[in-house]
């Protein structure tokens, strides 16, 4: 069993003039999962969420039209419009994830918390202890901070009061 205790890895936090129950559906729902993707890029791919622990949730996330892969993750926990968390990857994709294997794959913790009437969504990539040093650097290194940040504020834009 992994652990998570050196706290390696990001969190970012965002408040969003939307109750908990969207903002975890806009993680959750394919219907509401478009603003992953990049804008101005078609995507042509179907999602998939397979929503219960030991599911997963995979789409095609297209940067630029040189650049595209699998994405998702392998749910871990579920309590609606309160925690998701997931391995983040996809098999075959970036990352790539080993579902035999999710002690090596980023652990994404998703926390939404009721702030008045909107929600404080508190998202945190966490690597495993057992990652070496150079492992850990090159998680670090590899864009995901950037990556998390563009993406994460491209949900619910217009619902969004502040990041955080």
């Amino acid at each position: 069993m992994a652990t998570y205790d050196r706290g390696r890895g990001l969190t970012l936090t965002r408040l969003f003039d939307a109750p908990p129950e969207m903002v975890f559906d806009a993680w959750t729902d394919p219907a509401s999962l478009d603003w992953f993707y990049n804008p101005n890029n078609l995507v042509t791919e179907p999602l998939s969420v397979d929503l219960r622990v030991g599911g997963a949730w995979r789409q095609l996330m297209v940067e630029n039209a040189g650049k595209q892969y699998f994405t998702g993750g392998i749910y871990r926990e579920i309590v609606p419009a309160e925690k998701l968390v997931f391995s983040w990857g996809a098999v075959g994709g970036w990352p790539d994830l080993d579902p035999d294997r999710l002690e090596d794959s980023p652990l994404v913790t998703v926390l939404f918390r009721p702030v008045g009437a909107g929600t404080e969504m508190v998202f945190r990539v966490q690597l495993a202890d057992h990652l070496t040093e150079d492992r850990v650097t090159e998680w670090m290194n590899c864009g995901m901070v950037e990556g998390w940040n563009i993406t994460i504020d491209r949900m619910l834009p217009d619902r969004r009061r502040k990041a955080a």
